[in-house]
């Protein structure tokens, strides 16, 4: 699924095909999730091949090492420069392109001297799919935001959104939404969350969640479309009245919501504002144009 013969990667400077790729199994990436990276998308638009927000997303990949007192000596615009060669490599234009930083052998609980730069691409269609997703109030909990860097992307905090997908999926669901220790709704297990109430879109503050690029994106697209959006901090019992609900996140793009714990949202998927921001999000990665309502 993700590579085949043909495949280059890019590894420490190099770009060599897949099965050439090798690392240590000590490597403390491995043993601890002491690694960071990052999800992104690529289109096929008017102009050519162009990555969405490459300079967020590997922004917040250099934020995320800097965190993790990870060193990685590039800058955004070499990383986007190497990625872009390697979609042409790989003839690819639409494209998931995961970029992941990882260290060398290392027992201790301190950071490793060496640091690893591993880039793939390969055609990904949505991650959630194109059917709307029935979802659960997942049993898991966000992390507690003072026992790491929520806003980081670590390979390791991703054992919490692994139990809550796959006690989504056991019990006969889609996809999980979690809430925070404090009871308030968070995100989904990989992806932001909004809902829609009376004409207004809301989403969880930025307390106990990753504050996504994708979801950035819907506030710009609101903006421009006209609707308004706030963020604020609620229980799942208010969704309970709620017209409709989406996640957006960069794997999984703008996903709608049919229901929560088996009780459906008020719309119809196609008379949501989700709806309206799922096409929107689609022209906006894909053609550039200035959006309308219509």
């Amino acid at each position: 699924m993700y590579y085949s013969d043909q495949t280059i990667v890019f590894l420490n400077g190099r770009y060599i095909n897949a099965k050439e790729a090798t690392t240590s199994l000590y490597s403390q990436t491995m043993h601890y999730g002491n690694g960071v990276f990052e999800g992104i998308r690529s289109y096929t638009t008017p102009e050519g091949t162009s990555i969405f927000k490459a300079r967020e997303h590997y922004e917040r990949l250099l934020y995320s090492a800097k965190k993790m007192h990870i060193r990685l000596n590039y800058s955004s615009q070499e990383l986007e420069g190497i990625t872009y060669t390697l979609l042409k490599k790989n003839n690819l234009s639409n494209a998931y392109i995961r970029p992941l930083v990882y260290l060398n052998e290392n027992m201790s609980l301190t950071p490793a001297d060496g640091t690893n730069l591993f880039i793939a691409a390969w055609e990904w269609g949505s991650y959630l799919g194109n059917e709307l997703q029935r979802v659960m109030l997942s049993s898991y909990q966000r992390p507690n935001p003072k026992s790491c860097y929520i806003d980081a992307k670590i390979a390791g905090h991703y054992t919490n959104s692994i139990l809550a997908a796959t006690e989504a999926k056991l019990s006969g669901f889609d996809e999980a939404l979690l809430l925070d220790a404090d009871g308030f709704v968070a995100e989904g297990s990989a992806a932001n969350f909004f809902y829609e109430k009376e004409g207004v879109l809301f989403t969880p503050c930025k307390t106990n969640i990753l504050p996504g690029i994708t979801r950035a994106t819907i506030f710009e697209l609101a903006d421009e479309l006209g609707f308004s959006v706030k963020e604020q901090q609620f229980t799942p019992d208010v969704l309970k009245e709620a017209d409709s609900a989406f996640f957006c996140g960069t794997a999984a793009e703008v996903a709608g919501i049919a229901s929560l714990d088996n009780i459906p949202f008020k719309k119809q998927w196609e008379d949501s504002l989700g709806y309206i921001i799922q096409k929107g999000y689609k022209k906006l990665v894909t053609q550039k144009r200035k959006l309308t309502v219509a």
